[in-house]
């Protein structure tokens, strides 16, 4: 529910404000709502042997956040919701590429499936493409570059750490684009990112603690339900209304990401 709120509550919000300028501001709030829980737990929130790597990691994440809250400002919601579905594809795609993981052929095509639904939601060449759609496209693979690290930098650092340093570093890396479109926001902008910045705070909170109480397998198909409430928000709220093929390229995206997930379970129980 709190991500399924993030793109309405950004859509409200970049109604008198520069999209840019509510990546920022929001950045900001998120940053001051975890800086008790910072300095309550320094010692491990602080502690890092890579802090290149925090910087690196948090700047594809800022990145693809950009261009999330850019997208959400412009585009019918449910299509950006399906389309970043596709982030585990593009990290399936990368941790080939760059973690040198070995796939196995089943994930492979699972993978090209999801691929096929990203198309079946654009359908580029049967339809014109808004170039806008480049952006949730790109912000699912910086997501994937960001999860990516994540899985990278778990193998010396403590997940205190790894989110301790993504809110620090959020702020600058949003800043600077920011300063391009510099405008202050008034109290109502304000109250709407300050509810953004909650309802990100409360997603990433209800998330960590369901992962450590379950398999990811079991957890992240309920991510899946972001869709039809992002898409019922929208109706209610812009009267928004997705196309049918929103609906089975999402299915078709859900379906192998669901696949995948399933895989790396099984995968790992064989291993432990």
């Amino acid at each position: 529910m709190f991500f399924a709120f993030h793109g309405p509550l950004v859509r409200v919000a970049t109604t008198d404000l520069d999209p840019l300028m509510v990546a920022f501001v929001r950045s900001l709030v998120v940053l001051l709502l975890m800086l008790p829980w910072i300095v309550r737990n320094r010692e491990s929130a602080m502690r890092t042997q890579r802090l290149p790597m925090h910087a690196l990691r948090s700047l594809f994440s800022m990145s693809g956040f950009i261009l999330l809250v850019v997208a959400q400002s412009k585009l019918t919601l449910a299509e950006v919701s399906a389309l970043t579905f596709a982030a585990p594809l593009f990290a399936t795609i990368g941790a080939v590429l760059f973690l040198r993981e070995v796939v196995k052929a089943r994930r492979w095509i699972a993978t090209f499936i999801g691929l096929t639904g990203v198309w079946i939601v654009l359908r580029p060449g049967i339809e014109v493409v808004d170039p806008l759609f480049l952006l949730p496209v790109g912000a699912a693979v910086m997501i994937a570059a960001s999860n990516l690290m994540i899985k990278a930098l778990s193998s010396t650092e403590a997940s205190s750490a790894i989110v301790a340093w993504l809110a620090i570093f959020s702020v600058p890396f949003t800043l600077v684009p920011a300063l391009f479109v510099w405008s202050l926001p008034d109290l109502a902008a304000l109250g709407w990112i300050f509810l953004l910045g909650l309802s990100g705070v409360g997603a990433h909170i209800c998330l960590v603690r369901s992962l450590a109480a379950a398999d990811a397998s079991a957890v992240l198909p309920f991510d899946y339900a972001r869709l039809v409430v992002t898409a019922t928000i929208a109706f209610l709220a812009f009267g928004e209304v997705p196309t049918i093929w929103t609906w089975i390229g999402g299915a078709v995206i859900v379906g192998a990401v669901a696949y995948i997930a399933r895989r790396e379970a099984v995968a790992a129980r064989r291993e432990a």
